[in-house]
């Protein structure tokens, strides 16, 4: 906050609120036990009806995603939320959403993954796998093998170190080009789906190499592991593609806002705005 917009309070607080007929009351120090600090009045406000928020809560709901650097864990356990683990009929129907989603997909994604077949084939004049396999961590830090069109050359990591993927990753194909752009290497990642290693909507499996460098730097990493991986998921409709430490982080305080607000509505608009993603190849990539 700029010097120019500190107010100096000559009465109480709630004379101010109502002065001003504000409405919201964002809490933004860190320190709320010393001499000075305002609980009286923020409990008078707080019962006339004006709502008192941190502004961890505060840019939750105006950004959509969890400030890691205003994060402390009380506010995980002391929240709303965060509550993966309870609810079976939940889980169930989750469960049951993906099963007949992907039935009812396939008969269209069969089509276009044999052009899409052809096209890698073609391009690599038969040398070179169509299909891949990698590993990656999916709910409580386990392994699973991925499935993904090859989109990259077929020695991407001739040298055995793991990298991520750039936005003009010399090692991407132009049919591979193409099929990023409008996700279509994903696809065979529906089997994924259908044997329950993944969820349609979730955050993005990463592989181990990567987590346990982003885990051993980025506070509050694992917790992204609370739930399936997805297929989309609220950082990738929210935050451009990105390869670096601080990409990582953007999108995991989006992805905490997925994992602390999980809820069937909430997958169907991701579910939504992909569509709209895909279809306009528009927004992340």
């Amino acid at each position: 906050v700029m010097d120019s917009n500190v107010i100096t309070l000559d009465d109480s607080l709630i004379g101010y609120v109502e002065e001003y007929d504000i409405d919201e009351i964002v809490i933004a120090v860190d320190d709320r036990r010393s001499e000075g600090f305002p609980t009286t009045d923020l409990i008078d406000c707080k019962m006339s009806g004006v709502n008192v928020l941190d502004l961890v809560t505060f840019f939750e709901r105006r950004a959509g995603k969890i400030r890691l650097d205003m994060l402390n864990p009380s506010w995980l356990y002391l929240s709303d939320g965060f509550q993966v683990g309870s609810g079976v009929i939940r889980r169930i129907g989750k469960r049951a959403v993906d099963i007949v989603a992907v039935v009812l997909l396939l008969p269209l994604a069969l089509p276009v993954m044999l052009l899409v077949s052809l096209a890698i084939l073609i391009e690599s004049m038969g040398r070179g796998p169509i299909l891949y396999s990698q590993t990656r961590v999916k709910q409580d830090g386990e392994l699973f093998e991925i499935y993904k069109f090859r989109s990259m050359v077929t020695d991407a990591e001739k040298d055995g170190v793991a990298r991520w993927a750039s936005k003009n990753d010399a090692r991407i194909t132009k049919v591979g080009s193409v099929l990023r752009k409008g996700r279509f290497d994903e696809l065979p990642q529906l089997f994924n789906v259908l044997k329950g290693d993944m969820s349609f909507v979730g955050p993005r499996p990463e592989r181990p190499e990567f987590i346990e460098k982003l885990a051993a730097t980025i506070p509050y990493y694992e917790e992204r592991h609370r739930v399936k991986p997805g297929l989309t998921g609220w950082a990738q409709i929210c935050y451009s593609y990105g390869d670096t430490e601080k990409d990582a982080i953007e999108k995991l305080q989006y992805d905490l806002y997925y994992v602390k607000n999980y809820s069937v509505l909430l997958d169907m608009l991701i579910l939504l705005q992909t569509a709209e993603v895909v279809l306009l190849s528009k927004g992340a990539q």
